[in-house]
């Protein structure tokens, strides 16, 4: 079985992850079964210049395949914000529900809703970056918190083409239209062509 790991500790992004590869002859690993990996500072001007910072820094470290993503939600009416700071829009070691509190409360008034989810996902190898794509999702920022399932700004996204916020849809409703799968999807034909080419893992 071929190996792959996702360069994050996140398991809500672990299970999108699994589902979107579901068909595939892949083990997933992620930053949580290797408890001594030094932690990727995440410091660039761009989301896909962090996702492959942490692919890359990842793989070097564990001889693995690695993926990355790195999310930002860029919302019109605030120049772009939160954009490649949207983990940590409320502050250092803010919660999910502190970023949407602060979110909704610049939004107040502002009838110009408009923003896009974009996630870069990152593909690389211990000696370089193989390949990054970027998922693009439009839709607008809701005027209080809807749904309860879902992790980030969920709660509080409506893409343009669902009457629900990414927290109302099941798993499978969000991963047919996401932003990450969006992403992932585009980069999946690679990582099958380097398992084909390897004939069962690295």
């Amino acid at each position: 079985m071929f190996t792959l790991l996702l360069a994050s500790h996140n398991q809500n992004k672990a299970k999108e992850l699994k589902a979107l590869l579901s068909a595939m002859n892949v083990r997933l690993l992620t930053l949580n079964d290797f408890p001594d990996i030094v932690p990727t500072k995440e410091d660039q001007d761009t989301i896909c210049a962090n996702a492959m910072k942490k692919a890359f820094e990842a793989s070097l470290q564990t001889g693995l395949l690695s993926l990355a993503d790195d999310t930002g939600l860029f919302i019109q009416a605030l120049d772009g914000k939160p954009g490649v700071y949207s983990a940590r829009f409320a502050g250092e070691h803010c919660s999910y529900k502190d970023n949407r509190m602060k979110v909704l409360e610049l939004m107040t008034g502002i009838t110009n809703r408009y923003a896009e989810f974009r996630t870069c996902v990152a593909l690389s190898a211990p000696d370089g970056i193989i390949s990054y794509k970027e998922g693009i999702l439009e839709g607008f920022i809701t005027t209080e918190e809807r749904g309860t399932n879902g992790f980030g700004y969920d709660s509080i996204f409506m893409p343009i083409s669902s009457p629900k916020t990414y927290a109302e849809m099941t798993d499978t409703e969000k991963n047919s239209i996401s932003h990450r799968a969006k992403a992932i999807e585009t980069i999946l034909p690679i990582i099958k062509d380097i398992i084909a080419l390897s004939k069962g893992g690295l």
